[in-house]
């Protein structure tokens, strides 16, 4: 298919002289379009800033990040990618709808068109009899998939996701993923997840990034081939036990058995 983001030779750090800390090491990564990929670390290994370098929210120290073949920055501009965060960071006196529909009104759309979309999204996520509520008036799980649907609204080919289930219980977690994968399906985005979850980077990824900390370098990439389609069976079967104890190798310093794959 062709690789969507290269990162090439990325290097950052922050601050200078005797305060300087390196963030991130030579790293080196190419993202294929249409797949899931999941950066997993312990927290300070760089991930998130590494993904902020992939949206035009941190510029590397050396080294260069393409999408889609352009600067990060071109890519923002054409609204190439679209952002979740931890926090939904939701407007609380604006209902879900008008939430959703913000980035359409950054980009001039009529009330009526941007209604229009934001409801398609919200039925993706499975929210649309909510479309009326304000934010304080859903759970956290549910608050997060408006945030999704505002991601989506300008159909972005990659979705960036830092991280937002972390705060989330289990139950609410286990929902959402079967949502993201449910998304990538339906739609063919590219996705690149950030989290600290082996389960949940396994489950999740086509390939899972384990990143080492002090300085964040890529310490192995895990190719995941898992039963299609996804559903929550596949965290009973064997293959699924056999990758989190082959991530946990690559952090312990441990040797990768590719045959316990097979």
């Amino acid at each position: 298919m062709g690789a969507e983001i290269v990162i090439d030779q990325v290097n950052m750090i922050f601050g200078s002289k005797e305060k300087a800390v390196t963030a991130l090491s030579g790293i080196q990564l190419e993202i294929e379009k249409g797949e899931i990929v999941s950066l997993l670390g312990p927290s300070g290994c760089g991930k998130s800033t590494l993904l902020r370098i992939m949206a035009d929210l941190l510029t590397p120290t050396t080294g260069k990040v393409l999408v889609e073949n352009e600067a990060p920055i071109q890519a923002r501009l054409q609204r190439k990618f679209g952002i979740i965060f931890q926090t939904p960071t939701l407007l609380e006196w604006r209902n879900v709808i008008d939430n959703v529909s913000l980035p359409l009104e950054f980009l001039g759309l009529k009330k009526r068109e941007r209604k229009e979309i934001a409801m398609e999204q919200l039925t993706i996520v499975g929210l649309e009899k909510f479309a009326e509520y304000h934010p304080w008036q859903l759970s956290g799980g549910m608050q997060q998939r408006v945030a999704i649907a505002r991601a989506l609204t300008f159909n972005p080919p990659i979705l960036l996701m830092d991280e937002p289930f972390s705060a989330l219980d289990e139950f609410t977690k286990e929902r959402l993923h079967l949502e993201v994968i449910r998304i990538q399906q339906k739609t063919g985005k590219t996705v690149v997840f950030v989290t600290h979850s082996i389960p949940e980077a396994v489950f999740l990824s086509n390939r899972v990034v384990v990143l080492s900390a002090h300085p964040g370098r890529i310490n192995h990439i895990m190719e995941v081939d898992l039963p299609e389609p996804r559903d929550l069976s596949v965290r009973e079967h064997p293959k699924f036990f056999n990758y989190m104890t082959q991530v946990r190798k690559c952090f312990d310093g441990g040797v990768y058995d590719e045959d316990l794959l097979a």
